[in-house]
């Protein structure tokens, strides 16, 4: 495979889909609803949980709550294997509550309430401020981490660069799609890094095994030769994970399929990454004298 020759292609690539994300931001800022879907539990706001005593019509529910609150798009969740659902709003006071409840009980008289709470910015800042440690954390363990593993620093920062592609990427799928970012978010973006990480591994490992094999400027060569040697068995890792990750997708509740869509999407981008990226950053941080005839 010819990486190294076709990395500004590839490099390309990754700028364009994470240029649509910063858009999709733009244009959600630009109208009101915030550059990300956040969720209460990021920003603060009243959470509800209702027996609804029956079935009941989720879409009719939902026009039900936006009428009550004057909230456009409140999150509504089933409670699996019950009734009941789990609602997501901006904050709200109690004569509101009052109101929601007896809007609600007026189409389904069954309807209970169960629990109601608020949960406060200070949380939700909190929370935000252990989304952003838990990931530096983990990337600058990942950073030390392969730069002793392979005697090069290059190496550690190539494989952080390409993780934080990995990342934009993601951040890209919950821009365009308006996935709510939650507590599953810190847990999508951390499985994420692992996964990618360790994909970038085997291929680092097979760059220091081919060593012996070539000069030491032919880096571009022993590069594509050693993600040629290890193609298929990334292909194949990253596979049978989306396989599994997409019936989840298909066959899980809502609250699953936060996890999930954005989970397929950083599969298929850790596996990018690692084959197309990784590398090449590797070889753009050499000097010339290793470049070879590819430079």
């Amino acid at each position: 495979m010819k990486i190294i020759e076709n990395r500004k292609k590839f490099f390309i690539l990754s700028l364009l889909i994470i240029c649509i994300g910063f858009g999709a931001m733009f244009v959600n800022a630009r109208a009101g609803k915030g550059a990300l879907n956040w969720d209460v539990e990021f920003t603060g706001g009243t959470s509800m949980e209702i027996d609804m005593g029956g079935e009941y019509d989720g879409a009719e529910l939902e026009s039900i709550i936006s009428e009550a609150t004057g909230q456009s798009s409140p999150q509504i969740q089933q409670i699996m294997g019950t009734n009941g659902v789990a609602i997501k709003l901006q904050s709200i006071d109690s004569p509101t509550r009052v109101a929601l409840m007896e809007a609600v009980q007026a189409v389904y008289p069954a309807a209970e309430l169960k629990e109601a709470n608020d949960i406060s910015g200070t949380v939700s800042g909190e929370m935000q401020q252990a989304a952003m440690k838990a990931t530096l954390i983990a990337g600058v363990a990942m950073l030390i981490y392969i730069s002793i593993r392979f005697h090069d620093f290059r190496a550690g920062g190539s494989a952080i660069v390409a993780l934080i592609h990995d990342v934009l990427v993601a951040l890209a799928a919950y821009a365009v799609f308006r996935i709510p970012v939650n507590n599953t978010f810190i847990a999508v973006l951390l499985t994420i890094l692992g996964y990618s990480v360790n994909s970038t591994i085997v291929i680092f490992d097979r760059i220091r095994e081919n060593k012996d094999n070539f000069r030491p400027n032919q880096m571009a060569e022993r590069i594509n030769k050693s993600v040629s040697q290890t193609l298929a068995r990334s292909i194949n890792t990253s596979l049978t994970t989306l396989f599994t990750v997409g019936a989840i997708y298909v066959l899980g509740v809502p609250s699953i399929k936060e996890f999930a869509l954005p989970m397929m999407v950083g599969i298929i981008a850790g596996a990018y990454s690692s084959i197309c990226i990784s590398g090449s950053i590797w070889y753009t941080f050499l000097p010339k004298s290793e470049k070879g005839s590819n430079k």
